[in-house]
């Protein structure tokens, strides 16, 4: 990719701000630690909203919505039609986020280690990229580990309906196979935390003084400069 002189320079610029007096305490640091730092506020902030109480299931950004085999378009039997009542599926749309809710608590410690780990091959161009940048970077580094971490949690969570007549219906309907269900519910909360993730990345470049973080304060102002 090729950058303008311009932004290249602002870059190098913000990187010496921190040999300034007021950021001594971060001499030398580097656009690759700005990333992470960014990435890693990001994460930290998505992970605590998403693992409150209801963290998923209200959210506008990560909500969950039920598989269309727990209620599909087609009604086949009696059970089935139950299946797709309103009183059920806002049972069944309450069960699958709180069972997002234990995936991401197993997401959130693989998500602070890659980011400690992770290689950044060009950190400039992570950091004047788009708005969520850093955080398809996250998603490319992690790749399928995600889903496969969380996929034990999510699949236990729903077991769980704690309803009796959910329980009947779900016995009695046909084509309801939780394997895929469990698969299904594990990739939409990966795609989930990943928006969640890159909201707050959005809201961190839009906003770097919230953050009272002096690298990412220099890095990102200096970029809204070019």
């Amino acid at each position: 990719m090729i950058y303008h002189r311009r932004s290249v320079l602002g870059l190098a610029a913000a990187a010496g701000l921190l040999a300034l007096p007021g950021c001594s305490s971060l001499p030398g640091i580097s656009l690759t630690e700005a990333v992470k730092r960014l990435l890693t506020l990001s994460s930290q902030n998505a992970f605590a909203e998403l693992l409150q109480p209801n963290g998923f299931f209200d959210s506008q950004v990560a909500r969950i919505l039920v598989p269309d085999s727990l209620g599909g378009s087609r009604i086949i039997s009696i059970a089935t039609a139950l299946l797709r009542s309103k009183p059920i599926q806002e049972r069944l749309l309450k069960q699958v986020n709180r069972a997002a809710e234990k995936g991401a608590e197993l997401a959130s410690p693989i998500v602070a280690e890659t980011i400690r780990n992770m290689s950044i091959a060009d950190a400039a161009a992570i950091i004047s990229g788009g708005s969520r940048a850093a955080t398809r970077l996250l998603q490319g580094q992690l790749g399928n580990s995600l889903v496969d971490r969380m996929l034990p949690g999510i699949g236990n969570g729903l077991k769980l309906f704690d309803n009796e007549i959910i329980n009947l219906v779900l016995s009695q309907a046909t084509n309801v196979d939780f394997s895929s269900i469990s698969r299904d519910v594990t990739n939409k909360v990966s795609d989930a935390i990943y928006r969640s993730i890159g909201a707050q990345e959005e809201a961190i470049r839009a906003n770097p003084r919230a953050t009272n973080d002096p690298l990412l304060m220099a890095v990102l102002a200096a970029r809204k400069a070019f």
